[in-house]
């Protein structure tokens, strides 16, 4: 699926009230059991990525690769982001499509 196709469905999800962006809105979601996957841009930063795949891990919630930079989101969607909590299994579903997971494990972390 490319990204355009991907940007689309995020908008739809957005609008239906069912995206927690940001790393607190996405650890409240993942948290509260709101969160069906997590999403990141391509060029978060090391140390984020470590806290989001530390959250995922956490919680038990898949964790995929946006093959988009957080400009590219924010053409998107509206908003400047590097990290996306969708909170619809349909929705999550759909975006993880073609998309790489990325590895979560506790143990990692201890």
């Amino acid at each position: 699926m490319s990204s355009n196709n991907k940007l689309g469905l995020l908008s739809m999800c957005r609008k239906a009230g069912r995206l927690s962006m940001g790393m607190d809105m996405m650890k409240d979601a993942c948290a509260v059991g709101n969160s069906k996957g997590v999403f990141v841009a391509s060029d978060l930063s090391e140390k984020s990525l470590k806290e989001v795949r530390f959250t995922c891990a956490r919680y038990s919630v898949k964790l995929f690769a946006l093959d988009m930079t957080m400009d590219e989101i924010s053409d998107g969607i509206g908003k400047r982001t590097g990290i996306i909590s969708v909170n619809d299994s349909g929705f999550a579903k759909s975006c993880a499509k073609g998309l790489t997971q990325i590895q979560t494990d506790m143990d990692e972390f201890f």
